[in-house]
């Protein structure tokens, strides 16, 4: 068939790039699938292959750093991730998978720079905060070690979590605003007393007057109203509370049917990461340490409906890592039970 006319031929190429952006699409789902099977070999070959139709694309450009580092050439790997991260520089993941690399290598510096920079990217970037968290924990044994000149000790490298997917088109990052402190008054110097004055009889009626500070002998301070009385918390508060508490427990017990239960189907995972992938990742990162404490501290939670917002204090404690951290968990009530629904770091 002859398409002639301009009109005709503009049709049918809008036509065949949509079909092209929708092939290219169930590429890129296969090649995801692929790597997460561990077939690399077949992976790489779906990927030089639609490379050689479209080399600049970023998500296979990122697919094709990841099979190099898991295939062991690190320094191509580093190369690609590299130029990604120059062409790009707007995406945490090519930011995010050099750090891997660099604190395989024991580059702790070089990993918290470029993880800084990712964050800076995607403020709220679940995978780049743990990973952020575990080189500043390897930074700080380094030091100690140093500081107890322990030179004999070579500490394991990091175990951090590689990303393999881009983060959806179009979806902006939330910025994460931490509250500010109340601001402190200034101080006053504290007057001095004049002497006390001779008796004084409380009169009948209070009335204002401005006088000396009493001495704390003679005239008893000026009544101040009552504090309000404390308000009782809600069942919801209450049953959001236990639940967010049993979940830590669960973690600190390293019970992965009580802690992968407390999220509820919906929950959003970090990046494109699939529910499957997600925890899988949890039980590998958790599973790995041989004890974990978490502690929640300045519990604030509020309910609204079906919904409810928990933030806190949390202060997470593995093997040698320490780290003190702002969380939010968002929960919703799926039957008689509140499951998480989202979880970041910073809120």
């Amino acid at each position: 068939m002859k398409y002639g006319h301009p009109l005709h031929r503009s049709l049918l190429g809008l036509a065949l790039a949509g079909m092209l952006g929708l092939a290219f699409a169930a590429d890129h789902d296969d090649i995801s699938q692929l790597l997460r099977e561990g077939k690399l070999a077949e992976a790489q070959t779906r990927v030089d292959r639609l490379l050689a139709a479209k080399p600049r694309d970023p998500q296979l450009r990122l697919y094709k750093g990841v099979i190099q580092r898991e295939t062991g050439r690190t320094n191509e790997a580093l190369a690609t991730f590299g130029k990604l991260s120059e062409d790009h520089p707007e995406l945490p993941e090519p930011y995010n998978n050099l750090a891997v690399i660099y604190a395989s290598q024991g580059q702790y510096d070089k990993a918290r720079v470029v993880l800084e920079k990712a964050l800076r990217t995607h403020p709220s970037y679940a995978t780049a905060h743990d990973n952020l968290a575990d080189v500043y924990a390897r930074l700080a044994s380094q030091a100690y070690s140093k500081a107890l000149q322990l030179e004999g000790t070579t500490p394991s490298p990091a175990r951090l979590a590689m990303i393999r997917d881009l983060a959806p088109a179009g979806g902006a990052p939330r910025s994460v605003t931490l509250a500010a402190a109340p601001a402190t008054p200034p101080a006053t110097p504290p007057a001095t007393p004049p002497p006390p004055p001779p008796v004084v009889k409380p009169p009948a009626p209070p009335a204002p007057a401005v006088a000396a500070v009493p001495s704390p002998a003679s005239t008893p301070a000026p009544a101040r109203p009552a504090p309000p009385p404390v308000v009782a918390p809600t069942d919801g508060v209450r049953e959001v509370e236990q639940a967010v508490r049993a979940w830590a427990q669960a973690w600190s017990d390293r019970d992965m049917n009580r802690y992968l239960g407390a999220y509820d189907a919906a929950f959003e995972t970090p990046g494109r990461q699939g529910r499957s992938a997600w925890e899988q990742d949890r039980r590998a990162r958790i599973l790995s340490k041989s004890r974990i404490t978490v502690q929640l501290m300045d519990l604030q939670i509020t309910v609204q409906g079906q919904r409810a917002v928990a933030k806190f204090r949390q202060d997470y404690k593995a093997d040698s890592l320490a780290v003190l951290s702002r969380k939010t968990l968002e929960l919703a009530r799926t039957g008689n039970r509140w499951l998480i629904v989202k979880e970041s770091s910073g809120g």
